[in-house]
């Protein structure tokens, strides 16, 4: 064994590394395809692409990269600040929601204390927990979501850091504001509550709940956001924290110099308030779920019902040959079989031409692989 992977800590060593949707130009490398004719609705990321005003805010911050950014962010944290009506010392910038998660666990999990978190909620919350040597107290799901009851249960004298995904990724559950606000007020004051709301600006009015209101009631509350869906800047990695100071200095101790770079402030600050995209960004993605449902229920495949934007689909055991198959027709979904979900596949809504080419070439796939449907999920 080679002596550096013998005497790395057990902790590291156990690890699994993350695993990403697959990029096009490796799928258009391996079947011999053109990238143009490949459809990806793996990485649930926004079909329409960057908002126009994100596009305009880069090509003026692009005349000065010669430059280090602002190593407050000043202009988006004032920019957040001001969306979402707290002080701008509650802010903290990451380099993508994963870097706020990856903070979290530095700053408050260590050996001998433990991390409560769903099972089949974001594959980050283990890993981020692995990664400091803390202990991962997996509690089992609830119809595919989140048991609270089961998770309050879970939290012991070891415990620092409660991780909540919502609407949750991969399965698409979603709980409501009165549930996480009676959870939030039985939860010990010393355990940090991670309320993780990448997903948030997909939900519809009627669901939406107000999660800045809890972060003035709970100081142990982290509400985590990003840039990278709704607001389509995935490639340029922002995302961010709201919690009391108390929290936020504690996170900025060890948060990286310049972790948001200069693009990324520029183009989140103005993403944040173009509203036309973001309307247009719900619409196109309440049809595309829409669209994806009747064509899935016509094929009798089972599926979890979604507040997100991409639904996790059962394919039973022959989805990992359903898989193959959908990547050498030119279109690439996401397998979750780290997830502990090796019967499913999550498929992120596309535009309205990319979801009906899924749909178009399914019934071939499923004719090829031999699927045995089971209707249930």
């Amino acid at each position: 064994m080679n002596r550096i992977i013998k005497n790395l800590p057990p902790y590291i060593a156990r690890m699994a590394p993350y695993m990403p949707g697959k990029p096009i130009a490796d799928i258009a490398r391996q079947f011999g395809l053109q990238e143009q004719q490949i459809v990806k609705l793996a990485s649930n990321e926004n079909p329409l692409g960057i908002s126009p005003k994100a596009q305009e805010a880069m090509k003026k911050a692009a005349l000065d990269l010669g430059r280090y950014p602002d190593p407050n962010g000043y202009v988006l944290k004032t920019a957040i600040a001001q969306r979402f009506a707290v002080p701008a010392p509650w802010v903290t910038l990451g380099n993508g929601s994963n870097d706020i998660l990856e903070m979290v666990a530095h700053a408050f999990l260590a050996p001998q204390t433990n991390a409560v978190f769903s099972r089949y909620s974001f594959a980050v919350y283990d890993l981020a927990t692995q990664a400091v040597g803390a202990d991962a107290k997996v509690v089992a799901d609830y119809q595919m979501g989140h048991d609270l009851p089961a998770m309050l249960a879970a939290i012991d004298k070891n415990t620092r850091v409660v991780f909540i995904a919502n609407p949750n990724n991969p399965t698409g559950t979603f709980l409501s504001g009165a549930e996480i606000e009676a959870f939030l007020a039985k939860v010990p004051s010393h355990v940090v509550v991670v309320l993780d709301e990448a997903y948030n600006e997909y939900l519809s009015p009627e669901h939406q709940y107000d999660a800045m209101q809890m972060v003035r009631r709970y100081s142990n509350l982290l509400v985590s956001r990003s840039f990278s869906k709704a607001y389509g800047l995935a490639g340029l990695r922002v995302g961010f924290a709201l919690a009391q100071e108390e929290i936020t200095d504690i996170l900025n101790r060890i948060r990286q110099p310049f972790n948001v770079n200069t693009l990324a402030q520029a183009a989140a600050a103005a993403a944040l308030f173009d509203h036309d995209f973001l309307r247009q960004t719900y619409e196109m993605n309440q049809a595309g779920l829409q669209q994806l449902q009747d064509g899935l229920r016509a094929l009798q495949l089972a599926f979890v019902p979604s507040y997100g934007n991409f639904l996790l689909v059962k394919f039973g055991p022959q989805s990992a040959a359903v898989n193959q198959a959908l990547l050498a027709s030119g279109v690439i979904v996401r397998p979750v079989d780290n997830y502990g979900l090796s019967e499913y596949l999550r498929i992120s809504v596309g535009t309205f031409e990319e979801n009906a080419r899924l749909l178009q070439v399914l019934p071939d796939v499923l004719q090829k692989t031999s699927l045995t449907i089971d209707q249930g999920v």
